[in-house]
């Protein structure tokens, strides 16, 4: 007989369930199906209504047309510039010398001219000027760099002036003759170191193509170049009465025809942030491109280097309740008499008494209670998920009917204050890419802390919202 005493086999434990681990498990389970229910569903995201305003502003790039006149160089030789750029001169201040040897050139550059340092004020203007050349850059225009390199050289030009003018005199002396010849304004005006072939053109005049700064060249004058007679020496501008003229595209024609209602338009610099009023002039080339010079009487000076100006329009302001442009949404409604609508039923609200039949096809009335959201002097606009095309309503206290089938639509946003989508029409005074600015304190409409769907397009009328 076989001895099984020493056989050891392993005992297993018989599974014990009870009803708390039955429970537990499902409750484990609803959980992780809730979960994954929660993350793959698409969440309604909704916006708390406030006041605000927007500033119905457009921005536009100008050009600035002014009364320009290019004064030729009277000599051949090297020019040397005493007259800053932008400031004004009178006529026989001295612009510039004409060096016919270059002796000058070499004079200056040896550093014999003394020492300059700069002033309080000459300080504070370059510092001025560098802090606008920053908070205007833009690294897709990196010509203004070129631009702003040589405005700073016309600003400390001015530096070496007085010293150099007093030795133009022994230069002359030691070499017996006139080498060095004084040029003087023959007119008064600002001074300006560039040209561009811009200084002509007029409004009409204007293309497209003119706005195009890839293609725009503006040639700057130098200091100590050797320019040829009659090359242009300077330029002046000799009229404060300036403009700038924007090219307004088709889409935007409505624009025009409110500024030439105004026809004066508060206009805001960005170069400076200042502003000042412009005299709108409409124009329309052979191409149908559409234009307007917007002119001024001051501020000419402070530009007077600038052909292309950023400039924003401040037209009204519309002040109302703030509301994204996406949760607004266009719902159809059914359009009916007033005297068809009336109240009734155990809560007394609006509705229409609708004719119902029976199976024997008896005629009888029924009372659809249905929200207005809308009304005109004559009817009302009401909810289309109650009514429906070819019903006839009955007017109370009467056999007159009425067939429904007009229909409209209004503009709205889903109200989401009791926690599901109830459409409330909106009238919008002013609306830009992002936002719009609608009426408040309305009979049909929103009102201030109301909450509303952010995306309408997630929903639809009557469903349930859960944030």
């Amino acid at each position: 007989m076989a001895d099984n005493r020493n056989k050891i086999t392993k005992y297993r434990r018989p599974v014990n369930l009870n009803i708390g681990m039955i429970i537990f498990a499902t409750i484990f389970f609803y959980v992780v199906i809730c979960a994954i229910t929660y993350l793959r569903t698409e969440h309604i995201v909704g916006y708390n209504v406030q006041e605000g305003s927007l500033t119905s502003n457009s921005i536009y790039k100008g050009i600035a047309l002014r009364k320009e006149e290019i004064v030729p160089c009277t000599n051949a030789g090297y020019v040397n510039y005493f007259a800053r750029e932008g400031e004004r001169v009178a006529v026989g201040n001295l612009i510039y010398t004409i060096d016919e040897t270059g002796r000058l050139s070499d004079y200056i550059n040896a550093g014999e001219s003394g020492e300059n340092s700069l002033s309080d004020e000459d300080l504070s203007e370059l510092k001025s000027e560098i802090t606008a050349f920053i908070s205007r850059f833009d690294r897709t225009q990196f010509t203004d760099v070129y631009n702003f390199k040589y405005s700073v050289e016309g600003t400390v030009l001015k530096l070496a002036n007085y010293n150099i003018l007093e030795n133009v005199s022994a230069l002359n002396d030691a070499s017996n003759t006139a080498l060095i010849n004084y040029c003087y304004a023959n007119k008064s005006g600002i001074v300006t170191y560039s040209v561009d072939g811009y200084e002509d053109l007029k409004l009409e005049d204007m293309t497209v193509e003119l706005f195009d700064q890839k293609e725009y060249d503006k040639k700057h004058l130098v200091n100590n170049e050797l320019l040829a007679s009659g090359d242009p020496a300077y330029k002046l501008s000799t009229d404060e009465d300036w403009s700038i003229v924007i090219h307004v595209e088709e889409k935007n024609k409505e624009l025009v025809d409110q500024l030439v209602e105004e026809e004066y338009i508060e206009v805001k610099f960005l170069k400076n942030q200042y502003t000042s009023w412009g005299q709108v002039e409409p124009f329309t080339n052979e191409a149908g491109d559409l234009f307007v010079e917007l002119s001024f009487t001051n501020s000419m000076v402070t530009f007077c280097t600038d052909r292309f100006i950023d400039i924003e329009l401040l037209l009204e302001e519309e002040k109302g309740l703030k509301i994204p442009n996406s949760s607004i949404v266009e719902k159809e409604f059914f359009i009916v008499p007033k005297e068809y609508v009336t109240k009734g039923g155990n809560s007394g609200n609006s509705g229409v008494l609708l004719e119902t039949y029976d199976e024997e096809g008896n005629a009888s009335t029924q009372f659809v209670e249905t929200t207005i959201y809308d009304e005109t002097e004559t009817e009302y606009y009401l909810d289309d998920s109650v009514l429906h095309a070819g019903s006839y309503i009955i007017k109370p206290e009467s056999t007159e009917k009425h067939a429904v089938s007009k229909t409209g639509s209004l503009i709205g946003v889903y109200n989401i204050n009791k926690g599901y989508a109830d459409f409330k029409q909106v009238s919008i005074l002013y609306q830009n890419e992002e936002y719009a600015i609608v009426k408040s304190n309305t009979a049909y409409g929103l009102n201030v802390y109301d909450h509303i769907v952010l995306d309408a397009s997630m929903v639809n009328d009557n469903d349930f919202i859960y944030e």
